[in-house]
């Protein structure tokens, strides 16, 4: 066994060599998954504090816990930042550090519309506690308004593992890249898909299933995909956009106040105040037992 055990483990570390996909090295490594998540819940503490611990937290270890918490995270960020922030030196992931924690209080503000947003359009919420507790749109979207001021300030990688961590958790996909005004909620969430360059304006709504994406991918003359570019549509104010919707392309505009409904594809803009809905078709319902007498309930 022990012959063969060595058999394998020179055949993996020949792939290792060839095929490349190994995070190791001399220098400090990139970022693992688990170390992302433990930052990504890290943060999630310290933006709803006693929400994701083991218990509800005192009032008075508040102060001391969300020191410690402070310290602890920083010096987590500080070297994921670093193994990404490559040619730079330390003081430009401590100052990146340092602004995020600034921002902390700003992003918790925002946070708090999404509460509230969520609070007063889904009857079914009784408290904004059990928002917090229960609703996975809210663990996604804190997790993207983070990563999205990372993203603004040219971090790299990290961004993307958070809001991949957030997918995981929630089944909601939100691309760092993308801009989200206030009061935005997603109901149920599952399947939800928001591109790279999407802007999305305040007091939107959006239901399970709704991608917003790209209608196609621009190729350059060996026939590769061009990175960047504007590929993901605008959602105004006050639109809503009911399940399984598809809205696509870089130049789509929904205007403001428009409901989109289900399982509308869309590919062009909508102006302010429009409804978008496909036409029922027809809907056949047959009685099973007398089938045999071909009785047709037709809608």
């Amino acid at each position: 066994m022990d012959d063969a055990t060595a058999r394998w483990a020179q055949k993996l570390i020949e792939s290792y060599r060839d095929e490349g996909g190994v995070n190791a090295g001399d220098e400090p490594g990139l970022p693992s998954k688990p170390e992302i998540a433990s930052l990504s819940m890290q943060l999630m503490q310290l933006l709803f504090p006693g929400y994701h611990d083991v218990g509800p937290i005192g009032k008075l270890e508040l102060s001391t816990l969300t020191l410690d918490r402070i310290k602890a995270l920083a010096e987590d960020l500080q070297r994921a930042f670093q193994a990404v922030l490559s040619g730079k030196d330390d003081a430009a992931a401590t100052a990146t550090v340092g602004k995020l924690f600034h921002e902390l209080p700003a992003i918790r503000a925002m946070l708090q519309t999404d509460v509230e947003a969520a609070y007063e359009g889904d009857p079914a919420a009784r408290t904004r506690d059990e928002i917090i507790l229960s609703y996975p749109f809210l663990e996604a979207i804190a997790i993207q308004r983070v990563a999205h001021f990372l993203y603004r300030h040219d971090v790299p990688l990290v961004p993307r593992m958070m809001t991949e961590w957030a997918h995981t958790q929630t089944g909601i996909d939100i691309h760092p890249g993308a801009s989200i005004g206030s009061h935005f909620f997603i109901d149920h969430g599952t399947g939800v898909v928001i591109g790279e360059t999407c802007r999305i304006g305040a007091h939107v709504k959006l239901y399970h299933g709704v991608t917003l994406g790209a209608r196609s991918f621009a190729k350059d003359d060996s026939g590769r995909i061009r990175k960047g570019g504007k590929r993901h549509p605008d959602v105004e104010d006050g639109v809503t956009i009911y399940p399984n919707a598809t809205v696509l392309g870089g130049e789509t505009v929904i205007g403001r106040n428009s409901t989109i409904g289900g399982n509308v594809f869309l590919m062009h803009s909508v102006p302010p105040n429009s409804l978008v809905y496909n036409e029922e078709a027809q809907v056949r319902v047959v009685n099973k037992a007398a089938k045999g007498d071909n009785v047709d309930y037709s809608i």
